[in-house]
């Protein structure tokens, strides 16, 4: 319900109430109510309170107490009733008043590989003159994720952080988060639940341990005669030379050569290896169904990348010519993601 008046049905989105079907009925009419935003304002229309298992406790021995005080004419048993039921009502709206008026903006979260948690960044702004007490954020309908609690500071910002497990590869929508305050009593709980419209794109899980690159393929108008070895480096080396870059220095044979006390370094020849390309095939890679395709080109795209190699990727409907760097990796996760 929006305010203490409203309808007591429209709190059994609740999770303190176990029934299923009312629950899930409320939520979708709710959710019709409530479009998706990344920043959401709560206020009387989407904030909503019932008595907690503590309230309607309470509730019974008020009623207890103003019966035993009607039948026996025991003033002090009416003063401590009236006391209770007006203590038990200030908190009701100080409740509601706890949660009411905050604002709430998610940070778009970063891309995950299948299997990580994705990180959910709530932040919470109190424009408000008094600190907002006992917020708690969680994962509405999660019987496992337990909510994160802050203070809100008066005129200030709290930050939250929710973990939501990434079910699949793909662009995912987040789920719903519910926003919800005990505070003051614990006898009333105030809640709001919050569809966030931003995505997240779950990459493919990287296989643990794959197999060496493929060897490089010649390119057109150059014969084969230079060849990649698995390790992913490639033939045609040399003595290092002043002013060539470090992603052309072949690192492996550098620790090797410092471990035994020498200083000599070796570049690759760029004239050799142009002459070939490693392409990171989707119909070669070994891997037996889609899935475990995607997770063994992952690992060979993060592995590639770590060498400073020019590495090709080729999906279903997709080729994404040989190059390097932080851009083409993400564009070839993102590919693999949405195949």
């Amino acid at each position: 319900m929006s305010s203490s008046s409203a309808p007591a049905a429209r709190g059994a989105a609740d999770p303190s109430i176990q029934l299923p079907w009312l629950r899930a009925r409320v939520r979708r009419w709710i959710h019709s109510r409530q479009p998706r935003t990344d920043t959401l304002l709560l206020t009387q229309r989407n904030v909503y309170i019932l008595p907690t298992g503590p309230g309607l406790m309470l509730a019974l021995t008020l009623m207890l107490l103003l019966v035993a005080s009607i039948n026996y004419q025991l003033n002090l048993g009416y003063l401590l009733t009236f006391l209770l039921a007006g203590s038990a009502l200030v908190g009701m709206h100080r409740c509601h008043g706890n949660l009411r008026g905050l604002t709430l903006h998610l940070n778009p979260p970063a891309p995950v590989h299948v299997g990580q948690a994705v990180s959910l960044e709530v932040r919470l702004s109190n424009p408000g003159r008094q600190t907002r007490h006992g917020i708690a954020m969680a994962l509405d309908g999660s019987a496992t994720g337990a909510p994160a609690w802050t203070d809100v500071p008066a005129q200030g910002d709290a930050t939250l952080q929710l973990a939501w497990p990434a079910p699949r590869r793909g662009r995912q929508s987040l789920p719903t988060l519910r926003a919800q305050t005990l505070f003051p009593l614990g006898t009333f709980r105030v809640w709001s639940l919050w569809r966030p419209s931003s995505d997240v794109l779950v990459y493919p899980a990287v296989e643990r341990h794959p197999p060496p690159l493929p060897a490089g393929e010649a390119t057109p108008g150059h014969g084969g005669s230079a060849h990649a070895h698995s390790s992913g480096e490639f033939d045609g080396v040399r003595a290092y030379r002043r002013g060539d870059p470090l992603r052309t220095v072949v690192w492996r044979k550098a620790a090797q050569s410092f471990a035994t006390g020498r200083d000599e370094l070796v570049s690759r020849d760029l004239l050799v290896s142009q002459r070939q390309q490693l392409w990171l095939d989707h119909a070669r890679c070994g891997a037996p169904d889609l899935e475990s395709r995607l997770s063994r080109l992952c690992a060979w795209v993060l592995l590639a990348d770590r060498l400073g190699l020019d590495y090709g990727l080729r999906l279903p409907g997709v080729d994404i010519a040989p190059d390097q760097g932080p851009a083409h990796r993400t564009r070839c996760l993102e590919a693999m993601a949405l195949c």
